[in-house]
């Protein structure tokens, strides 16, 4: 089974999400225990879904930015 990875330090844009609050406790809760911001839990919840997406969904993604590469 894969293992959440805690980010140390980052740099980053601001966005703004609308999360249930359900959720928004247990990311919290998280945070507490781990005694880490609940930024950075929330960035290694993202990322580990982002490196286990379904493979269609990988492959939609990549293809996706390597279009957007190639018109920079």
């Amino acid at each position: 089974m894969n293992k959440l990875k805690i980010p140390q330090n980052h740099s980053g844009i601001s966005k703004t999400l609308r999360l249930p609050e359900n959720i928004v406790n247990d990311v919290q809760n998280l945070a507490n225990i781990k005694n880490l911001s609940f930024n950075k839990i929330v960035i290694s919840l993202l990322q580990f879904g982002l490196e286990n997406l379904e493979q269609e969904d990988k492959n939609s993604l990549e293809e996706l930015q390597e279009k957007e590469l190639s018109t920079i």
